[in-house]
């Protein structure tokens, strides 16, 4: 290693020293670092900070504490001196000892976390200030090597650049592929062959105008009985709302009109602070629903005290939740293991009668049904839903049979497209560990 010598960081860089407060005239006027992305691209900002500031000129080298073994660094190559909180620190750097392309690159190398590993308490984990930076010490190659090192990299990073392009572009495909399937199983084009084998299934009394009698009927007995509020009626379905022409034995309705009601969560104002406990009755919003199911992430919980308080909102299993704020088109079925959860504030709550509730899970997460959906959603930094809404939303409903026969085929579709996504991010993964083992290589 004749041509490494090992040395700290301070010998060729130095720290540009000096602390302002934000109202200091020395900082006034002058634009701010906004952030350092992990591409090493310095984004400016012109608001204000109320947070101590140094000074950036151009030409520095401009580090993140926090992100710097991301990539968060850069040389500042703007006309006029620019502020950045006391969170990145400022450096002039010899370029005679070092090339900064060659330094980015070693600072996301394992040669440098276990630097800071060994030479830092905290390590890693440490927001890296210039006093724990400075003194660390590096193997450090001469100059020429160094830009041995980064043609070697460059050339090996466009290679890499490809391979992920083509990854990314074959998720995106992939996720398209997603919403096709389910767009075509909606319209009835996914079992289009099954109809043509089974005409008997979706005629007659198994025609789907059958099954919404049945399910009109169901609601008017309930209602008589007192079990359930009448609903205000809703409007025919216009052609203009028809999104696509229903396959022979389906029928248009409104979301309405199959379920038996539809509730909101409790008030943000009945739930307190203090409702929270560890280990107790899970709380369901829109976070807690990931793919189709439904999760607890142990954090939203409450006693059974205010789950009987709140008994009203509580969960059975083959009821729908979904999203009235945020992503609309969250959408599960409320299975054995969630049933006796609560519904959040952040969601509503579908009672259904005698539909298959998947298929309607699959249907309102359609692109064409969101785009209803969206259309006169209301909120200004968010979407929100409100019922009358929901109650609105257009369903293509086949007999009861063909729902179950979509919902098979969607799954055993989309496992497929499950298993070619693990394999794109496979290769991805290890795309990501071969660039590893070159900085391994390059730095050892």
């Amino acid at each position: 290693m004749a041509e490494w010598k090992r040395m700290k960081i301070g010998q060729f860089l130095k720290e540009r020293e000096g602390r302002y407060d934000p109202n200091d005239e020395t900082v006034q006027n002058l634009k701010r670092l906004n952030k350092i992305n992990f591409s090493g691209e310095i984004h400016l900002s012109d608001k204000d900070s109320k947070t101590d500031m140094i000074i950036v000129k151009p030409g520095d080298l401009v580090i993140s504490g926090i992100n710097v073994s991301k990539g968060a660094l850069a040389v500042y190559h703007g006309d006029e001196p620019i502020t950045a909180t006391i969170h990145y620190s400022s450096y002039v750097f010899d370029k005679k000892q070092i090339n900064i392309d060659y330094f980015k690159r070693f600072v996301k190398s394992q040669s440098f976390i276990q630097a800071l590993k060994d030479q830092v308490k905290g390590g890693i984990k440490t927001e890296i200030k210039p006093k724990h930076f400075l003194p660390l010490e590096i193997d450090l190659p001469d100059i020429k090597i160094q830009k041995d090192i980064v043609s070697l990299f460059k050339s090996v990073e466009g290679d890499m650049d490809e391979l992920g392009s083509e990854i990314s572009s074959q998720l995106k495909y992939l996720n398209k592929l997603r919403q096709a399937v389910l767009q075509e199983a909606i319209e009835g084009k996914l079992t289009a062959e099954w109809r043509k084998k089974k005409p008997e299934l979706i005629s007659g009394e198994n025609h789907a105008s059958k099954l919404l009698e049945k399910i009109k009927a169901e609601k008017e007995r309930l209602i008589k009985e007192g079990k359930i509020k009448k609903d205000k009626p809703l409007s025919s379905i216009t052609n203009a709302e028809k999104p696509f022409e229903l396959p022979v034995g389906w029928v248009w309705c409104r979301l309405g009109e199959i379920c038996r009601g539809i509730s909101t969560g409790p008030f943000g104002s009945m739930l307190h602070k203090s409702d929270y406990v560890d280990d107790g009755i899970p709380i369901v919003n829109p976070t807690h629903i990931v793919d189709g199911q439904i999760f607890s992430d142990g954090r939203m919980c409450v006693s059974q005290k205010t789950k009987q308080r709140l008994k009203r909102y509580s969960l059975l299993q083959g009821y729908l939740v979904i999203a009235r704020r945020g992503d609309l088109s969250k959408c599960a079925v409320v299975r054995e293991e969630q049933d006796g959860w609560l519904c959040g504030t952040g969601s509503f709550f579908i009672i259904g009668l005698d539909i298959n509730k998947d298929f309607i899970c699959l249907a309102y997460t359609s692109k064409k049904a969101q785009a209803y959906l969206l259309q006169d959603s209301i909120g200004q930094t968010m979407d929100n839903l409100n019922q009358k809404l929901l109650r609105k939303l257009p369903i293509a409903l086949p007999s009861l049979v063909e729902q179950q026969a979509i919902v098979e085929r969607v799954k055993k579709l989309m496992n497929m497209i499950d298993e070619l996504e693990k394999q794109v991010t496979e290769r991805k993964d290890q795309s990501e560990m071969l660039m590893q083992s070159v900085l391994r290589e390059a730095f050892a």
